[in-house]
């Protein structure tokens, strides 16, 4: 499952659908300085959550702690509510998934970017202070490299994650084919 994500985009990008909904994102900490990063499980990441009279970017850490300890990193959405969550989005312009073979004891990683969009939305909840990653059945492009997959939003359907104004059985679907690009990025082709 998704443990490995990336963004590479200026903050003031992630406000444009935002105001585009009409809507309004702040920054209570004030605007970030957030250089291009990949995240991993237990960094403190940027993800919006709905607050009291605007969606608001905060930094969260990465993954819950569960009754045995082991980080929540990604959660299953299927069969679930989460009207009564907290929900958050995450913005990533790519995320990664690895498999075998092995090449100098890695598996080979391959990065998914969204055809069309230079970053998307995450769909996510947090409990506990931390957020995990919701995931579902995964879409065709998905499909031949993980047996699930991370629900994904374009940039302007996010908001619709946050308040819930379209039901979440079509929010939290997985990607139709050729939605995403994938490439691999380790070990590098020649």
């Amino acid at each position: 499952m998704c443990n490995n994500y990336r963004l590479h985009v200026p903050v003031n990008q992630l406000a444009a659908p935002f105001r585009d909904a009409g809507r309004t994102l702040v920054f209570p900490g004030g605007l970030p300085n957030l250089a291009p990063a990949d995240y991993r499980i237990g960094d403190a990441a940027p993800v919006v959550v709905q607050g009291a009279d605007a969606a608001q970017l905060l930094m969260t850490p990465w993954g819950w702690k569960s009754p045995a300890g082991r980080p929540v990193f990604n959660f299953r959405s299927e069969g679930r509510s989460f009207s009564g969550s907290i929900r958050c989005l995450i913005p990533a312009d790519g995320f990664y998934e690895f498999t075998e073979p092995k090449a100098q004891g890695r598996k080979t990683k391959w990065l998914f970017t969204m055809t069309g969009y230079p970053w998307f939305w995450i769909a996510g909840v947090i409990k506990d202070g931390a957020f995990a990653m919701l995931t579902t059945e995964p879409g065709p492009d998905v499909a031949p490299y993980h047996d699930r997959q991370i629900v994904l939003l374009p940039p302007g359907a996010g908001v619709h994650w946050l308040n819930l104004s379209a039901p979440e059985d079509l929010i939290l679907q997985p990607c139709p084919a050729r939605t995403l690009a994938v490439e691999q990025v380790w070990p590098q082709t020649t």
